[in-house]
């Protein structure tokens, strides 16, 4: 799918739905992000964190709830989600952004007596 498929105003409305675990308020409306970019169905979202020591795994959190719910977003191939303005930001970021896991193989099945 083409970048032109991925609706901008669905991915600002799933964003919307993040709510700061900390303050209770949707982060949108905090202003925090700094920048939304949609190519070729990648998403990339630049935030910056409330306080430089806000807790990592509120940090945490907001990063994975924003990921979560734009890769909902029809059309979205991948997401990746940087903070900035935290003590831990480089952590964060790697641990949001690391590959998936691959699937794990089935068990193998005893043989049938």
């Amino acid at each position: 799918m083409s970048s032109e498929e991925v609706d901008m105003k669905e991915v600002q409305r799933q964003l919307s739905k993040v709510i700061d675990p900390e303050i209770g308020v949707p982060i949108m409306e905090m202003n925090l992000i700094d920048k939304l970019d949609i190519k070729d169905g990648t998403v990339d979202i630049q935030y910056h964190a409330t306080t430089p020591y806000c807790p990592p795994v509120f940090a945490l959190k907001i990063s994975q709830d924003m990921k979560t719910n734009v890769e909902q977003v029809k059309g979205v191939k991948s997401v990746r989600v940087v903070v900035s303005g935290h003590y831990l930001s480089d952590a964060v970021n790697r641990q949001v952004n690391k590959p998936a896991a691959p699937a794990a193989a089935p068990a193998p099945q005893p043989p049938s007596q």
